[in-house]
């Protein structure tokens, strides 16, 4: 396979994470052991050429660096969080040109990629998606898109229609959309849509997992020539094996045979417990609540449905009502808060499953948390996930 994508410093403050990857290198040292003889074609910030190379040849691929004056790099909070670019418009270079039998083509910050495929796969990540994979001369005689949920949401393209225009647009015969932690969508041409589901993993690691996913999409539809629907189910299994500690390089997804599948819950409002006393407290608090929003669940957070202006008994009263009408709480421990503690047991004595997100307790500390069954998790991402999840048999 040939991947040309793009290779940048990534920094993640919580969990800590500086590594040289993005979606380029990613993506070919992902596949290279299931497609011998995989290429990445990137740019990359003359200091770093050695690097990817040796990084790339590590797992099994060659990396052909073009070299540039900008040492772009990615920073997160966290892996759920926006990231920052620097710099924030970096000098545009000379288009890439490759041709092969399957390549994956991503976007760039830095250039752009012009390719000649028979089967290509097109991830715009940083392009504007609503331009078409051949408005540059790119040209393919098969086609799958692959964008976000909310690419296609901003387009417009959140139905059946929409989606045929688009495919029309970039005169694709695949659009899939990746949903986060409920999977992704699958359109064909021909109008069939499939929903596949995520695949449930021990731990999260976000940072890539969309590289993954286009990588792993590409392998099974592009160079195995399988149906897209059975490609996009390989590709989401894939990725379960790679966020489990970002596991790389793959191995064959149809080998996962006890991996079980993410099902959708038929009530998934999350009662957010936490303290919101201080700032930090009340960042962490508002963090929360929007990340869970943005990947699709409903929330009752006390401090946004009751607030703080009542008297104790109101309050509790309330909030009580709020925690017995949810089917799982996410609650911050740390900080030790009396009142995020005392919703924790009330949950676990109705028998409501509990996530609890710990970053800075002692083991010693958790002994009623972990024995009245709260899932202990100690990053946000998978404290998110878990929260949103549902496993399935």
């Amino acid at each position: 396979m040939i991947v040309v994508g793009g290779t940048y410093l990534e920094v993640c403050l919580r969990p800590e994470w500086r590594r040289l990857f993005g979606s380029g290198l990613r993506a070919a040292c992902a596949v290279a052991e299931l497609s011998p003889g995989t290429v990445v074609h990137t740019y990359g910030f003359e200091e770093w050429k050695k690097d990817i190379e040796y990084s790339a040849a590590a797992l099994q691929c060659e990396a052909k660096v073009t070299s540039i004056k900008d040492a772009i790099s990615f920073s997160y909070d966290h892996p759920l969080s926006s990231a920052i670019q620097h710099p924030q418009s970096p000098k545009q270079n000379s288009s890439l040109r490759v041709s092969g039998d399957t390549v994956l083509r991503f976007g760039f910050v830095e250039g752009d990629a012009i390719v000649a495929a028979e089967y290509a796969v097109y991830d715009p990540q940083f392009c504007d998606p609503a331009v078409s994979f051949r408005s540059n001369g790119s040209v393919a005689k098969h086609l799958a898109v692959v964008l976000s949920e909310e690419e296609a949401a901003a387009l417009g393209h959140d139905n059946r229609p929409a989606i045929q225009a688009l495919m029309e647009h970039h005169g694709a015969e695949v659009i899939v959309l990746k949903c986060g932690p409920r999977g992704a969508i699958v359109h064909v041409r021909e109008g069939n849509t499939t929903e596949i589901h995520p695949y449930w993993s021990n731990s999260v690691f976000k940072i890539g997992s969309g590289d993954v996913f286009s990588a792993a999409f590409a392998l099974y539809w592009g160079e195995r020539r399988i149906n897209p629907a059975t490609a996009a189910d390989l590709a989401s299994r894939s990725v379960a094996q790679f966020v489990d500690g970002h596991n790389l390089p793959l191995h064959e997804a149809s080998y996962d045979k006890d991996r079980s599948a993410v099902m959708p819950a038929t009530n998934n409002k999350i009662y957010l417990a936490g303290p919101f006393f201080d700032l930090a407290q009340r960042w962490m608090i508002e963090e929360t609540l929007q990340t869970l929003k943005r990947l699709g669940a409903t929330v009752f957070s006390p401090l946004h449905e009751v607030g703080t202006q009542q008297s104790s008994v109101e309050i509790a009263h309330a909030d009580l009502r709020g925690l017995v009408a949810c089917s799982k709480v996410l609650a911050l421990l740390d900080g030790m808060d009396p009142g995020t503690i005392f919703e924790v047991g009330y949950a676990r004595a109705l028998n409501i499953p509990v996530v609890a997100l710990v970053e800075r307790f002692e083991p010693e500390h958790l002994t009623m948390f972990e024995g009245s069954g709260c899932e202990i998790m100690h990053d946000f991402t998978t404290a998110i996930y878990r929260t949103i999840w549902t496993k399935g048999q």
